[in-house]
C-alpha cells in the first residue's frame, strides 16, 4: 500500500492504492486449494490447482485493473462451478481481488459485484444443482455473504485510516510550511530593527568623534596636551564604534532608511513605570557601572526587558515581576521574573524568538521557561573587549 500526498499548499484528498500485487497472487494460488479442501469443493486436483493458478495469474494485474480482474476472477469461479470442476465457494475464491477494488475506491462496484455474484450461486445451488436445496444453499450462502461482508468491511476501514493518515501527514506539511514562512518573516522584521539599531550607532559615534576633533583642532597650537588628550578619546570612541558596527553587520541582511533613535539603558526605567501603570508591581535593580556597555548590548539589553514585560502583562496573569540587571566587565546579565502562569505548554513564539535572535547576533545565550515562582527569561551577552 502507498499513500499520495499533496505538497503544501493546499492540502488534498489522499487516494490509496492497492500496490501488494506479488503478495496477494502467491496468498491466492495458496488459499484457494486450501479452502476447497477445507469445505470439500476440491473435485478435482487439476481443477483445483487450475482455478487456484488462474485467479493467482489475475492478482499480478490487479494493481492497474482491479475492478476488471475482479469480474474476470468471479466469472472463473462460476464457470467451474457450473460445469462441476470444483465444489463450493462462489465468492471467496476472489477475497484478494475483493480486497483490492475496494482499496482503489470503488466500494460499491465490489458490493454490487459480490452481490450478484451470491444471487446467482442461491439460484444455482438451490434450484439448478439436484444434489442440494434452497436450505443448504442459503446456509452456505450465508456464510459466504458474512465473510465477504467482512472482508469489504475490513478493507474499507484499512483504506479510510490510510486516507486519513495521509490528509494528516499532508496538513502538517503544510502547517510546517507556514511556520517556515512566518519564522522567515519575523527573521527579516528582526534584522530590520537591527538595521535602524546600525544607524543610530553610526550617527552618535560620528557626532562624538566629531565633537572631540574639533576639541583638537580648536587646541592645537595653544593647548597641546588638551588636543592630543581629545584626539586619544576620539580614537576610543572610534575603536568602540568598529566593535559595535561589526557585531551589528554580521547579522545583517536588509536595511531601512533612519528611524527613531535606538532605545538603550537609560529607557529601562521608563519600561517600569508603563509596566507600573498597568498594574502590575514592578521592581528594577541594576548592578555595577553602565558606562563600558557597547551599544548594540544595552540596546539587547533593552529589548529583552521589554518584550519580556510585555509578555507578562500579555500572558502571565501575575501580579509582581522583578528586573536585575548585572553589569560586569565581560557580560551583562538580564533576569526577569514573574509570578505568573507562564505559557502552558511553553512555546518558543515569535518574542521570545526574536530576543534569542538578537541575544545570539552578540554572542549571547538567552532561556525562557517556568522558574520556582512563575515564569522567567534570562539572557547573557558579552561585552566585546
Amino acid at each position: 500500500m502507498s499513500v499520495a500526498t499533496a505538497a503544501p499548499p493546499p492540502a488534498v484528498a489522499v487516494p490509496v492504492r492497492h500496490r501488494a500485487a506479488a503478495p496477494a497472487a502467491a496468498l491466492t494460488f495458496v488459499g484457494v486449494p486450501a479452502g476447497l479442501v477445507l469445505t470439500g469443493g476440491s473435485t478435482d486436483g487439476v481443477m483445483t490447482l487450475t482455478l487456484a493458478g488462474t485467479l493467482a495469474l489475475a492478482a499480478l494485474l490487479l494493481r492497474r485493473w482491479p475492478l476488471a480482474v475482479l469480474v474476470f476472477s468471479v466469472l472463473c469461479v462460476v464457470g467451474l462451478r457450473g460445469g462441476f470442476l470444483v465444489g463450493s465457494g462462489w465468492v471467496w475464491p476472489a477475497t484478494a481481488a475483493f480486497v483490492a477494488v475496494v482499496l482503489a475506491g470503488r466500494v460499491r462496484a465490489a458490493v454490487a459485484v459480490g452481490a450478484t455474484a451470491l444471487l446467482y450461486g442461491f439460484a444455482w445451488d438451490g434450484y439448478v444443482d439436484l444434489d442440494h436445496g434452497t436450505t443448504w444453499a442459503a446456509a452456505h450462502l450465508g456464510a459466504e455473504a458474512l465473510w465477504l461482508a467482512a472482508v469489504l468491511a475490513a478493507a474499507h476501514a484499512y483504506r479510510s485510516t490510510r486516507r486519513w493518515q495521509g490528509e494528516v501527514a499532508a496538513r502538517l506539511a503544510q502547517d510546517e510550511h507556514e511556520r517556515a514562512l512566518e519564522a522567515r518573516r519575523r527573521r527579516a522584521e528582526e534584522r530590520v530593527d537591527i538595521a535602524r539599531d546600525l544607524h543610530d550607532v553610526v550617527s552618535h559615534t560620528l557626532a562624538v568623534v566629531g565633537v572631540h576633533l574639533n576639541v583638537a583642532l580648536d587646541a592645537f597650537d595653544s593647548e597641546p596636551d588638551e588636543a592630543r588628550a581629545s584626539l586619544r578619546l576620539a580614537q576610543q570612541v572610534r575603536g568602540r564604534a568598529m566593535t559595535d558596527l561589526k557585531s551589528l553587520v554580521d547579522v545583517l541582511r536588509e536595511g531601512t532608511g533612519p528611524a527613531e533613535p535606538a532605545p538603550g539603558l537609560d529607557g529601562l526605567e521608563r519600561l517600569a513605570d508603563q509596566v507600573r501603570a498597568a498594574g502590575l508591581e514592578v521592581s528594577l535593580t541594576e548592578f555595577g557601572e553602565r558606562g563600558d556597555v557597547p551599544a548594540p548590548v544595552a540596546t539587547a539589553v533593552y529589548r529583552v526587558v521589554q518584550e519580556s514585560l510585555t509578555n507578562t502583562v500579555r500572558h502571565a496573569g501575575a501580579g509582581r515581576v522583578t528586573v536585575t540587571v548585572r553589569y560586569a566587565p565581560t557580560s551583562v546579565v538580564v533576569d526577569v521574573q514573574d509570578d505568573g502562569r507562564g505559557a502552558d505548554p511553553v512555546t518558543d513564539g515569535h518574542g521570545i524568538a526574536g530576543m534569542r535572535e538578537r541575544v545570539a547576533a552578540l554572542g549571547g545565550a538567552l532561556t525562557a521557561g517556568p522558574s520556582r515562582t512563575g515564569f522567567g527569561v534570562r539572557a547573557i551577552i558579552p561585552v566585546a573587549d
